[in-house]
């Protein structure tokens, strides 16, 4: 029999037995919430309902205990919204110091993290973190092994805070927690807010880990170049919302942004243009000097900024479309007409200039790429493009035809694949530490996509949820980008203040939001869903406010999609836990759009 001592999970919240107490008609089953579809599992036993109780009743009951799990929830304003979550009353306070307990991990790296989080902690608070003996400790970082990679628990009492974890990347994303639980976002953003007198935390309970493995962001710097502090203050965001993937775009028809070595004129010729504004329509170019690069240790120092926040850098080098840049740099064999003038373009949309596939040197300039980019990034993933790669050229090269005919083949698409298939066995017989994994845009699934096996990732963009679809049902894994509405460079309302970008304003915060993702995906495919990301694309974005403007706060529905439970996410709950980030971008010094921002 199922006592006052047993505990219910509501809506992801805990609560206690007394509903059914009060109710005894309840059966000990697993309820489905009429008002918001979140599930209420007995931590017991999962019994079948056979229900003829009072429909109305029970809609009654657990639409007020939902609601009440969901206040309660707001009024931590965590995001994104943890898995499950109790508060209680009571409040822990900070004094001038802080004792410390941290479990032993390979390399420190728990101190370590937390030595990180003391950093900030004390330069904006003044409390001072000290180590201690565990008996002693107020802030107890524990090792627990049977948790997930990237999951924590955190137990916050009127005396003491535990963290468990069972590796250092779960006790960075609990820190992250207590700094938004804080009275204030002033140590999320270091820096500090005068208006707090006294530093707290509510008593409560979390268990939270991600629902993804994968909470990715991508930036197009081909088309602009914003910078190595840009990127960080990106990267900071990125990791106060639990985000892991930074998809670093660095090519583009109208710039190459990353320094190669081998090929200097990639960047001395790739990385500047004639023009700032890229043409479109009335739009001109504007003779103006433009450009800029990453040399690679800039680009080292900025992996290394990521990694202390547990954020992976996934470089992409789009090729062989997108790709005028590097045809403009070494025209004499990687253009497919290279007796023909080339320049880095100057005009948005896709340029008919691609790399001459067929060209072996050609070929060799992309494992050489390949190679530098797997030495400056040392994650598992590069990204290689592959989408709206036009075939015009190849089809009038006359050794592109002879590839075609010699792959067995009539679709010129199949030498995109086969060009791809030469990189992917360079990579093969690198050491397992070199070897990385393939991303590709989902165009490259209309080709044979069989020569490159099952052991790559395809990003769905474009008609992404049949494209995620397409890509599991071959075995290979996705991830959902929908161009509807993730892409977040487009406009976010109809307001007159809007700066001007692509689409009409319908990519609003509430739908950026309301994208669920995996919907209606059969069980069986699932397992290949790696998670979502969102896009920046920037054609008409030339500065660092615009980029600001329209990332926030929808970069942080996409954080919320990819970290929190679908059946605990509401969109108006969302925004009332969202109104304190105001204070994080403004103590940032992070431009957003201010709609949903009530106090605005």
């Amino acid at each position: 029999m199922v006592g006052a001592g047993c505990i219910f999970s509501i809506g992801g919240v805990i609560v206690p037995f007394f509903v059914f107490d009060v109710f005894p008609f309840l059966p000990l089953s697993s309820f489905l919430c009429q008002s918001c579809g979140s599930p209420y599992l007995c931590a017991t036993k999962s019994i079948s309902i056979q229900s003829s109780m009072n429909k109305k009743l029970t809609t009654a009951l657990f639409s007020g205990f939902c609601a009440l799990s969901l206040t309660a929830q707001s009024e931590l304003s965590l995001i994104p919204l943890p898995a499950q979550v109790q508060t209680e009353q009571g409040t822990f306070r900070f004094n001038k110091k802080v004792k410390t307990a941290v479990d032993a991990y390979p390399g420190d790296s728990i101190q370590w993290v937390l030595d990180n989080f003391a950093k900030d902690f004390t330069a904006v608070t003044g409390v001072k973190v000290e180590t201690s003996k565990p008996t002693k400790a107020q802030l107890r970082m524990k090792l627990n092994p049977s948790l997930g990679a990237e999951a924590y628990k955190l137990h916050v009492t009127s005396e003491a805070i535990q963290i468990e974890a069972a590796r250092p990347v779960g006790f960075f994303y609990a820190l992250q927690t207590i700094k938004q639980l804080l009275p204030s976002r002033a140590v999320l953003a270091g820096k500090a807010d005068p208006q707090v007198k006294e530093w707290t935390l509510p008593v409560v309970n979390i268990t939270d880990e991600p629902r993804f493995g994968w909470r990715g962001f991508m930036l197009d710097e081909g088309r602009h170049f914003f910078g190595k502090d840009e990127i960080k203050k990106v990267i900071d965001v990125m990791a106060a919302y639990k985000m892991n993937r930074f998809h670093w775009h660095l090519t583009e028809d109208q710039g190459w942004r990353i320094e190669i070595t081998k090929y200097p004129k990639l960047t001395s010729v790739g990385g500047w243009r004639n023009s700032k504004v890229l043409g479109w329509g009335d739009v001109k170019p504007d003779g103006q000097r433009y450009g800029g690069y990453y040399t690679q240790e800039e680009a080292r120092e900025i992996v290394k900024y990521a990694r202390e926040r547990f954020v992976e850098i996934v470089p992409e080098v789009d090729i062989p479309g997108h790709s005028q840049a590097a045809v403009a740099s070494y025209p004499n064999f990687l253009a497919c007409d290279y007796t023909n003038k080339h320049e880095v373009w100057l005009y948005q949309g896709v340029s008919t200039e691609v790399i001459n596939v067929s060209n072996p040197k050609a070929v060799q300039f992309a494992k050489d790429v390949v190679d530098e980019l797997t030495n400056i990034f040392p994650f598992g993933y590069i990204h290689l493009g592959g989408d709206e790669c036009p075939t015009t050229k190849w089809e009038k090269n006359e050794d592109c035809q002879k590839q075609l005919k010699e792959i067995g083949s009539t679709n010129y698409r199949d030498l995109q694949i086969n060009f791809y298939r030469q990189l992917q066995d360079h990579i093969a017989k690198k050491p397992e530490a070199e070897r990385r994994k393939l991303i590709f845009w989902n165009e490259v699934l209309h080709g044979n996509t069989a020569p490159l096996g099952k052991d790559i990732t395809i990003m769905a963009w474009v008609g992404a949820d049949a494209a995620a679809q397409d890509a599991a049902k071959r075995g290979m894994t996705t991830i959902l980008s929908p161009q509807i509405p993730y892409y977040i460079n487009r406009k976010q309302s109809n307001l007159p203040t809007e700066p001007h970008s692509q689409g009409y304003g319908t990519e609003t915060v509430e739908a950026v939001y309301n994208y669920v993702p995996m919907k209606d995906v059969d069980a069986s495919l699932q397992p290949q869903y790696m998670g979502v990301q969102a896009n920046f694309w920037t054609e008409w974005v030339e500065d660092s406010s615009t980029l600001e403007y329209l990332m926030f706060p929808r970069l942080a529905a996409v954080a919320e999609a990819g970290w929190t439970p679908q059946a605990l996410r509401q969109y108006p709950n969302f925004v009332k836990r969202l109104q304190k980030d105001a204070t994080f971008y403004q103590l940032k010094g992070v431009n957003y759009g201010k709609h949903v921002f009530t106090a605005e």
